[in-house]
């Protein structure tokens, strides 16, 4: 709701707001949340249960979000919520 807020408050002034929400991309800052879950591996065995790729987001695959709304591209996109999430949203 923040970036919808924002996105409706600032729309006049060419200024946009999107959230972007990944699911469980494979970066070190998840690793320590791995470990509450029984560690990377078993996480990896899991991600399926979670994730219906079936596998981690890489990095690049967020960044190639980010970049498409940073863009000129998507300049008519604002108070959007774009999921990068390897389907965990739509379960």
């Amino acid at each position: 709701m923040l970036s919808r807020g924002i996105a409706l408050d600032y729309a006049r002034q060419g200024i946009r707001c999107n959230a972007l929400c990944p699911g469980w991309v494979d970066t070190p800052i998840n690793y320590a949340h791995a470990e509450m879950l029984g560690g990377l591996q078993q996480v990896y065995d899991t991600i399926d249960s979670f994730q219906p790729i079936g596998r981690p987001g890489e990095p690049r695959e967020i960044a190639n979000v980010a970049l498409f709304l940073a863009s000129d591209e998507s300049s008519f996109v604002t108070g959007a919520v774009i999921l990068a999430d390897g389907g965990m949203t739509a379960k």
